[in-house]
């Protein structure tokens, strides 16, 4: 099986980076190859609302010459993506938010002169994210617009997990959380 985890945080020593580690080496260990892209170090432009890629119901479609494609690509031959990502002001960070709306366009063919399919229906999507505040009132809103984006896609939603950070006077990883992590990625594993 192929993951591919798109992260979304710009510190690449940070606290998502500390927490996907675990995940990851535990992906690989149950024999699942991953890629993991830093969205940050690409070009990703916010989608114009053009329905160029509505027209062609094979293709990604979208005109802007940026790392779209590549992305597009590597999310078609992948059998589960991961979203990592910090939590800032209760929705993911803005590479992440602006892939996400050109994927749910150009995967999606639903508004173009006729509804056409989701090319990506029936792959699976898991969260893991950070956060500052109690994952109830920090990570919920983007769970939840990420559990109707996977419901619009026809995606299978596989779970989210989330850790908080109790601020910069604190360490934020520690082996409770990694323990966290890996059983979490045993448990996406179990769903697929």
């Amino acid at each position: 099986m192929k993951a591919c985890i798109l992260m979304g945080s710009p510190r690449k020593t940070g606290n998502t980076a500390a927490l996907l580690e675990p995940f990851r080496e535990e992906l690989e260990h149950r024999g699942t190859e991953t890629e993991t892209v830093w969205l940050y170090d690409r070009e990703i432009r916010p989608c114009v609302a053009c329905r160029s890629c509505q027209r062609d119901w094979t293709i990604f479609g979208c005109p802007q010459r940026d790392d779209g494609q590549a992305l597009f690509d590597l999310v078609l031959g992948s059998e589960l993506v991961v979203l990592a990502t910090p939590i800032y002001a209760w929705y993911c960070t803005p590479p992440m938010k602006a892939l996400l709306d050109r994927l749910v366009y150009g995967m999606n063919k639903y508004y173009g002169e006729a509804k056409g399919p989701a090319l990506w229906a029936g792959k699976a999507m898991a969260l893991l994210m950070t956060c500052g505040y109690p994952a109830e009132k920090g990570c919920d809103l983007f769970e939840e617009g990420m559990r109707r984006y996977c419901r619009h896609s026809r995606l299978r939603y596989l779970g989210a997990h989330v850790e908080r950070h109790l601020g910069y006077g604190t360490v934020f990883m520690d082996g409770e959380k990694e323990d966290r992590a890996r059983l979490f990625a045993w448990e996406v594993m179990k769903r697929i």
